[in-house]
């Protein structure tokens, strides 16, 4: 999971501690996955636990505490980072299930569900139109300028796939 090679990533850094690493995490996607500070400090409980961390130093409150990433988290790391994400398992799509149980659903009108869904994509690439522009107003100036950056330009690729599958589906329940 990519929050757990995040906060490995942000670690390989330096030592932190979880809420820290929530910031600093938010900040390098721009907040397009904000983290509940629980799933921070659950991760970093199953990384110390796997041995990819350690605590380096901080008091008896776990919310203090500094994690420091170990030679074994390192080369778990440097192995995520080489290698592609894996497209053989696809991530569950919520609106793939959606209109799939939409067609074998009585009663639910199925362009009407692509129609709102359509208006909702265009509404977001609007957004990260608009969210391009004032990034793009001036030369990025931190690295987490540029993962931001290139965190939106994905979602924009992904909005703008989307709508490409939504007209598909129109055309495919046209023709059925």
């Amino acid at each position: 999971m990519s929050i757990r090679f995040g906060l490995l990533a942000l670690l390989n850094d330096g030592p932190r501690h979880g809420s820290r690493l929530r910031a600093e995490f938010e900040a390098r996607t721009g907040a397009t996955w904000p983290l509940n500070v629980g799933q921070v400090y659950t991760t970093l409980g199953r990384l110390e636990r796997d041995g990819l961390i350690e605590p380096a130093g901080g008091g008896d409150d776990p919310r203090q505490r500094l994690y420091a990433i170990t030679e074994a988290g390192r080369r778990t790391l440097t192995a995520w980072f080489a290698a592609p994400v894996d497209r053989g398992q696809p991530a569950r799509d919520e609106l793939a299930i959606k209109l799939a149980m939409a067609l074998g659903t009585p009663g639910v009108d199925t362009g009407a569900l692509i129609a709102a869904q359509r208006e909702h994509t265009r509404r977001a690439l609007r957004e990260y139109a608009r969210m391009r522009a004032r990034a793009g107003a001036a030369p990025p100036e931190s690295a987490d300028d540029v993962a931001w950056l290139l965190v939106l330009e994905r979602l924009i690729a992904a909005a703008e796939a989307e709508s490409r599958w939504l007209e598909r589906c129109e055309e495919l329940l046209g023709d059925a």
